[in-house]
């Protein structure tokens, strides 16, 4: 398993980083990314506070990390900025908080993070035609997610896949350990979201190319 969005106590997650992730190494995952929620109040102290832990799992763990941020209800106005903050602080993985069907999110974010330097659109909702073919058009991630709520949207999200081919990937937005998921578990959420059997493996294959992109060590999966 490769999840490239989680949380720790760094924002709402029940769990220091570390733990989660000795945690996730025991499930099976071979990477995983911390992308705590953030906006201008606590940006600078999150990103250095993973870049560190990060540092020291990658030394000492057998499971590899990845160091990000999730951009969370900030005003669509001021998502490139503060995406280029993110990046100049020294995240790897940067998502945004999509327009989720279950919260009130500003409409016009998935737009305008997708025309942003960023890597993921995190359970988008109802995501637009036109927004699909601009995730294709930059190869940036769009996310069919395990949690509940978020996941509503996945057959729409796949739907689309299939018509405009942007990099589909699955996440589990985990929050508590309880939220980590096997490789076995993450086919069948696939397979839910109306990815033919056959396709599975391009999912997964998404999600290990990103990886890979950010990781500055190897990996074997």
């Amino acid at each position: 398993m490769i999840d490239l969005h989680t949380h720790t106590i760094l924002s709402d997650g029940d769990l220091i980083p570390s733990e989660l992730a000795r945690r996730a190494d025991e499930k099976g995952y071979k990477v995983i990314a911390f992308t705590d929620h953030v906006d201008f109040s606590n940006i600078d102290f999150v990103i250095p506070a993973i870049i560190r832990v990060c540092e020291k799992i990658n030394l000492n763990f057998r499971i590899k990390a990845i160091p990000g941020v999730e951009i969370t209800h900030v005003n669509p106005v001021d998502i490139p900025n503060i995406v280029k903050i993110s990046r100049n602080l020294g995240a790897k993985i940067i998502i945004v908080h999509g327009e989720t069907i279950v919260e009130p999110v500003a409409k016009g974010t998935n737009k305008k993070a997708l025309e942003s330097d960023i890597d993921i659109l995190a359970h988008p909702g109802l995501l637009s035609e036109d927004e699909a073919k601009i995730a294709a058009e930059r190869k940036i991630s769009i996310e069919i997610s395990a949690r509940k709520g978020h996941s509503f949207s996945n057959g729409h999200v796949s739907r689309l896949w299939y018509e405009y081919e942007f990099p589909l990937i699955l996440n589990t937005d985990a929050h508590s350990p309880d939220d980590l998921i096997t490789d076995d578990f993450a086919k069948k959420i696939i397979v839910s979201a109306g990815i033919k059997v056959e396709d599975v493996n391009k999912v997964f294959h998404n999600s290990y190319i990103l990886a890979k992109s950010k990781l500055d060590i190897g990996f074997e999966i």
